[in-house]
């Protein structure tokens, strides 16, 4: 991947997302999720290459960085969350992919069907426990054998 088109489809191909330039210039293209309006990567061209900003986890912020010379922290956006991909050609093509899922998945938003301390997931406590989510997002494990 090192075109704009090429970023900007590969992004269309998510379920339920949209095409948007919201800055009134079309070097800068921004996609968003359908129902929260969240955008999960901005995709423009900056010093002869297409790049790409992406939100991560902040976890995973320093590994990309440092795994690659051309994943830097973001070009006008909050260093913390989001890094920066420059389509230079010297990051795998499955890496940008896994990227930008990674943002597309941390943006979509919460299920609003699901009432704040009644979303079930899974968690770190050992096998057939589940982990609530209470109002101030804390986790406790429930069931038998709990860590």
């Amino acid at each position: 991947m090192r075109e704009k088109k090429e970023a900007i489809a590969y992004c269309l191909t998510y379920p339920e997302v949209w095409e948007d330039y919201p800055f009134h210039d079309p070097n800068w293209c921004v996609i968003r999720h359908k129902k929260s309006k969240k955008s999960f990567a901005f995709i423009y061209e900056k010093d002869g290459a297409v790049w790409i900003n992406v939100k991560c986890d902040p976890q995973w912020r320093d590994f990309w960085r440092e795994a690659f010379a051309s994943v830097i922290p973001a070009y006008h956006m909050d260093k913390k969350h989001w890094n920066s991909i420059i389509l230079d050609g010297t990051v795998p093509e499955k890496d940008i992919r896994r990227m930008i899922g990674e943002s597309y998945d941390l943006t979509k938003g919460k299920n609003r069907d699901i009432p704040p301390g009644n979303a079930e997931r899974r968690s770190s406590c050992k096998t057939g426990t589940t982990t609530k989510l209470s109002l101030n997002n804390t986790q406790r494990c429930q069931g038998a054998g709990t860590d």
